[in-house]
């Protein structure tokens, strides 16, 4: 089978999208204010690689297309052991603090805001977790992201059903 090269990889691959914040921003100029979109948009395949970007725009249709094409740049692969994160984790990132903790099956993702957004666009559909912190978006969705991908990409043992 021939190689793919990266961008016929990124190409064929299915990602859904959600937005995580959408805010008006404005410039002021010596002509008055500038005004333009910025988006925050997740995209993840449900199966272990997520991705954010971050941009702006004239308008939100322009800021939204820039921010996919941007989180298809930043993609990251986590391990999923039976459907959670292999171990617990927590990131600073400015004022944004994240606590991630893996759950057993069934318990859903508890986890709130932006992150709960990053989960399920990863495929973790059974995750524990905090915000500490800032309300910041953005930043939290950075901590996030940085949690998330300090895992190792090894192989991962997975774990024995617990009987009860």
């Amino acid at each position: 089978m021939p190689k793919k090269n990266f961008r016929e990889l990124k190409r064929d691959e299915e990602f859904e999208q959600r937005t995580i914040d959408l805010a008006r921003v404005t410039r002021v100029t010596s002509g008055g204010k500038r005004m333009r979109f910025r988006a925050c948009i997740g995209i993840g395949n449900k199966a272990g690689k997520f991705g954010v970007g971050v941009a702006k725009g004239a308008d939100v249709s322009m800021a939204i297309t820039k921010g996919f094409n941007q989180a298809k740049k930043n993609i990251i692969n986590i391990p999923l052991v039976n459907e959670t994160i292999p171990h617990p984790v927590f990131v600073k990132f400015g004022a944004a603090k994240i606590l991630l903790k893996p759950a057993r099956k069934g318990t859903g993702i508890k986890v709130g805001g932006a992150v709960r957004i990053l989960c399920e666009l990863a495929g973790i559909s059974n995750i524990s977790g905090k915000i500490l912190g800032s309300k910041n978006k953005i930043n939290n969705v950075k901590a996030a992201m940085i949690a998330l991908s300090s895992f190792k990409k090894g192989k991962v043992r997975e774990k024995k059903e617990e009987k009860k």
